[in-house]
């Protein structure tokens, strides 16, 4: 399986922000949106803090070798986000800042010391963004041989930091976490794609996977990225429907949760929707 991130590609308080997110009981909220910046994206607007949203993740601020950010020694992309107006925003109040990738998932695997030495300079960039952690975009399944190799890669890199990983195997929830802690070093957090978009599990299964991770791992080390868009008819994706991902938030709350991607999928029609009709909102269950 190819990795959500890839495939819109192609169509602790001494740790700065670890723990500083919590959830309360009562209603569903939203803590982060996705954004994976490209040509289509580069100027980002959108509603997503009335769902509760204050955290931005940025999938990488390098990909391909070209930057989005000026200052670092790569060579910037012909456009650039507008980081200043970004920063400004009420569901950038904090960011996790995604370093070097690459679109290819073989590659930035084959890559990961390069790219690794490549996010090292990155994070010496200077922006206006509240940063309070980093993510490595170099994403990690089941099926990768090579995946033992990454803990020294992503000792090369500050903390707090983050990874993705997915289950293309469906190993199961229990099998997964067991994977999972077989490699990963406990300072690393984890955002687990739940595959619902994809159609590689239903909501339930993918809370019970999420359960188990957090029960491994702890909650201030967990967060799920929910997929908000579904398979279109023919080929690529669509957005999911307010009715779809209200099922699938109802399903993961109680997680950390982040939609992705924001500003492909999800609208502020989509956010409305939500709002008024799913007790989805800031005002519920997140404290910031």
């Amino acid at each position: 399986m190819r990795s959500i991130f890839l495939i819109l590609a192609l169509a602790s308080m001494a740790l700065i922000g670890i723990g500083e997110i919590a959830f309360a009981s009562g209603g569903s909220c939203v803590e982060g949106i996705v954004w994976q910046p490209d040509n289509l994206t580069i100027n980002p607007h959108g509603d997503w803090h009335e769902l509760g949203v204050n955290t931005l993740l940025v999938q990488w601020t390098a990909v391909d070798g070209k930057a989005f950010v000026h200052g670092s020694s790569l060579s910037p992309y012909e456009q650039t986000p507008d980081w200043h107006r970004i920063a400004k925003a009420p569901w950038a109040q904090r960011v996790i800042l995604g370093l070097a990738g690459a679109f290819s998932e073989a590659a930035a695997r084959n890559d990961m010391a390069k790219l690794a030495h490549l996010s090292a300079r990155l994070t010496n960039v200077p922006t206006p963004l509240n940063v309070k952690g980093y993510y490595f975009p170099v994403e990690a399944d089941p099926t990768w041989a090579n995946v033992h190799e990454l803990p020294k890669i992503l000792a090369l890199l500050p903390r707090p930091l983050w990874i993705s990983v997915y289950d293309g195997s469906n190993l199961g929830p229990s099998h997964f976490t067991d994977w999972l802690a077989s490699w990963l070093p406990r300072d690393i957090n984890v955002l687990f794609q739940d595959g619902v978009g994809a159609h590689n599990r239903d909501p339930s299964v993918a809370a019970a996977y999420a359960d188990s991770l957090v029960k491994r791992f702890g909650k201030e080390h967990i967060a799920v990225i929910s997929e908000a868009f579904r398979p279109a008819i023919g080929s690529g994706f669509r957005a999911a429907t307010a009715d779809e991902l209200k099922t699938q938030i109802a399903a993961e709350h109680g997680h950390r949760l982040f939609l992705f991607d924001g500003p492909h999928y999800v609208s502020n029609t989509l956010v409305k929707h939500l709002v008024t009709t799913a007790d989805i909102g800031p005002a519920t269950s997140c404290q910031h």
